[in-house]
């Protein structure tokens, strides 16, 4: 099968939607909106490249911005348009994140990659989509890229969820460093910080920020579905006081690279 076949069947059958509904999954999208808040000006133009089922870009146009966004897999598309108000200034469109040649350079203020690395796999791909990210982004815009962590997947998957015990699995493990690979069949390309921090080396950006977008929260999952209103503020509070802590921030489930288009 082709790396689409896998997505389409992936994100087909699993509700992306809901996942950042619940509580624990509203760390990673609050996080991500306070650190975009950040940067939108009056009139801002944002694109989103992989844009799923448009939680990000539905939420931005109902603010008023205009987003063009970008979507692979023909299920996303509908679900995206079946969830467009009337009133926002969206468009969505099928397209690659390696090839955006039907996007003009230097159009956008804000490009959110909040996907597209999740799934490719060799550096030459990941290159290409952050390159693409970069030229429509306009001069001193701010490009968002989105990355799954490698040690979090370890720690959650292989040993709190028993997937150690899968030959399949045993086999994507580097057992000396502890590094997962993946094949388009695993859906998923895991990263280390030191990973990121090669594929962006000598690329027209400066980094802004480098952020774990749900830290700790995934790994106590039910204990945060079950806080009531109070306490889960308190922990929003600790949570964005700590996720760009550096000693930390590589064990997030999903980190955050913010990076400035050089003028």
């Amino acid at each position: 099968m082709h790396i689409y076949d896998y997505l389409n069947t992936y994100y087909t059958t699993h509700d992306e939607q809901a996942r950042l509904g619940f509580r624990h999954g509203s760390v990673e999208f609050l996080t991500t909106v306070r650190y975009v808040d950040r940067y939108l000006t009056p009139g801002a133009r944002i694109c989103e490249i992989g844009a799923g089922t448009g939680r990000y870009s539905h939420h931005f146009a109902q603010k008023g911005y205009s987003v063009d966004a970008v979507e692979l897999i023909p299920h996303n598309i509908e679900v995206f348009n079946s969830l467009t108000q009337a009133g926002e200034a969206v468009t969505v469109r099928q397209g690659d994140a390696r090839d955006l040649a039907f996007m003009a350079d230097n159009s956008y203020d804000i490009t959110l990659l909040l996907g597209p690395m999740y799934h490719l796999y060799i550096q030459a791909d990941q290159r290409k989509a952050l390159t693409e990210a970069i030229r429509v982004t306009r001069r001193g815009g701010v490009i968002f890229a989105a990355y799954c962590m490698n040690d979090a997947t370890v720690v959650d998957f292989l040993f709190a969820r028993e997937g150690i015990k899968d030959p399949h699995y045993r086999a994507l493990v580097d057992f000396d460093t502890f590094k997962c690979s993946s094949n388009p069949e695993d859906l998923f390309a895991l990263y280390r910080t030191e990973e990121i921090n090669a594929l962006v080396q000598g690329l027209p950006i400066t980094r802004l920020h480098f952020v774990g977008t749900d830290m700790a929260t995934n790994y106590m999952r039910p204990v945060i579905n079950a806080m009531d209103d109070d306490t889960f503020a308190e922990y929003l509070r600790y949570h964005f006081a700590v996720c760009e802590r550096a000693d930390l921030v590589g064990a997030s489930h999903h980190t955050l690279d913010i990076l400035r288009k050089e003028e």
